[in-house]
């Protein structure tokens, strides 16, 4: 018994690669499932907040002199 993926066979190596596309598909399809079951009534709405005057922030006491 060799355990060198190099020398292995035709059969062996379609193997490998039916093994990894199953994989493949479950990890999705477990994904998507859990992507669309949790999503029951938890939608978020954005609100919208409008600018209003422009405002100067300082961290300083010092006045203004225009």
């Amino acid at each position: 018994m060799n355990h060198s993926i190099y020398s292995a066979d035709r059969a062996t190596h379609l193997k490998i690669v039916v093994v990894a596309l199953v994989a493949g598909i479950a990890v999705a399809g477990l994904g998507i499932t859990a992507r669309t079951d949790s999503d029951e009534g938890l939608t978020q709405t954005a609100r919208v907040i409008k600018a209003d005057k422009p405002v100067v922030i300082t961290s300083s006491n010092a006045s203004l002199v225009r």
